[in-house]
C-alpha cells in the first residue's frame, strides 16, 4: 500500500488517494463521527453557490461536495489530482448535468486568469506540496469580486477540545481506520499532517498573503475544522493589503 509523507511528494500523494478512492467517502464519515456532512453543509453555505456562476472545486476527490454545490444550478468544476479519485468521482456523479470533472494540480491550475465566481477546497490544501503556490493559483483563476472558501483540519482553541481530540487521533482513528479503509497507512498521514498544519490564524495570514480581503474564519467542532473565507478585491479596489487583519467569527457545530 502506498502513503505518503510531510513532503508530500505528488507522486505519493496522488497514489495515496487513487487506492482509497472507492472507500473514501464512507471512511471520512466513519472517522469524522458523522460530522463530515455537517462540514460539507456548513462550506456550501459559506460558498453561496448561485445558479448560472461558475465554482471549482479544488481537490474534490469524488464530487461529493461538487454535488452540493451543483445543486443550486451553479456549473461546477471538479478538479482533484488523483484520477482515480476522478474515475469514482464521474462514475457517483454521472447523473448530474452541472458538475464537470477535470484531473489537475492544484500548484498550476489549467484555467485562464479571472475564470471563476468562486474557489473552494474542502480537506485538501494540506496534502499540497506548496500550498503558498496553490492559492496563488485559486487567486489567479478567481475573477475580481470573487470569493474563496478553505474548509481544513485545524487547531481547537480550548484546551479540552483539543487534548480529547489528540486522544481520538492517537487511539480511536488507527483502529477505525483498520476496520473501514482500504488504506489504513494513508491515514496515518491523515494524523501527521493535521498534527503539521498551520491554526487558523496562520492560515488566514496565508490566505492574505495570496491577495484576498476581507479574510476571516469560523470554526466548525470546536474548531477541529475551520472554514476560512477570502475575497478578490474588484479592478477598482487598492489592492489587497498585506497587513490588513484577519478575523474570527462565532464557533458552530
Amino acid at each position: 500500500m502506498t502513503r505518503a509523507d510531510l513532503e508530500k511528494q505528488p507522486e505519493q500523494v496522488s497514489a495515496m488517494f487513487d487506492q482509497v478512492a472507492a472507500r473514501y467517502d464512507f471512511t471520512n464519515n466513519v472517522l469524522s463521527v458523522g460530522n463530515a456532512p455537517l462540514w460539507r453543509v456548513a462550506t456550501t453555505r459559506a460558498v453561496a453557490p448561485k445558479m448560472g456562476e461558475r465554482i471549482l472545486d479544488v481537490a474534490a476527490g469524488t464530487g461529493t461536495s461538487s454535488a452540493s454545490l451543483a445543486s443550486t444550478g451553479a456549473h461546477v468544476v471538479a478538479a482533484d489530482f488523483s484520477p482515480g479519485m476522478i474515475e469514482v468521482g464521474r462514475a457517483r456523479q454521472a447523473h448530474r448535468a452541472h458538475i464537470e470533472f477535470v484531473q489537475a494540480d492544484a500548484m498550476a491550475l489549467p484555467f485562464d486568469d479571472d475564470t471563476f465566481d468562486a474557489v473552494t477546497i474542502s480537506f485538501g490544501l494540506r496534502n499540497v506540496a506548496d500550498p503558498a503556490r496553490a492559492l496563488a493559483e485559486f487567486f489567479r483563476v478567481t475573477k475580481p469580486g470573487g470569493r474563496l472558501v478553505v474548509c481544513e483540519f485545524s487547531k481547537p482553541p480550548h484546551p479540552l477540545i483539543r487534548t480529547g481530540y489528540g486522544l481520538w487521533q492517537r487511539y480511536a482513528m488507527p483502529v477505525l481506520t483498520r476496520l473501514v479503509s482500504s488504506n489504513d497507512q494513508a491515514y496515518d498521514y491523515l494524523n501527521e499532517s493535521i498534527d503539521a498544519w498551520p491554526d487558523q490564524a496562520a492560515l488566514a495570514r496565508m490566505i492574505q498573503g495570496a491577495g484576498y480581503r476581507r479574510v476571516a474564519w469560523r470554526n466548525l467542532t470546536g474548531g477541529i475544522v475551520a472554514l476560512h473565507r477570502g475575497w478578490k478585491p474588484a479592478k477598482a479596489e487598492e489592492p489587497a493589503a498585506g497587513g490588513e487583519p484577519a478575523a474570527s467569527t462565532a464557533d458552530g457545530s
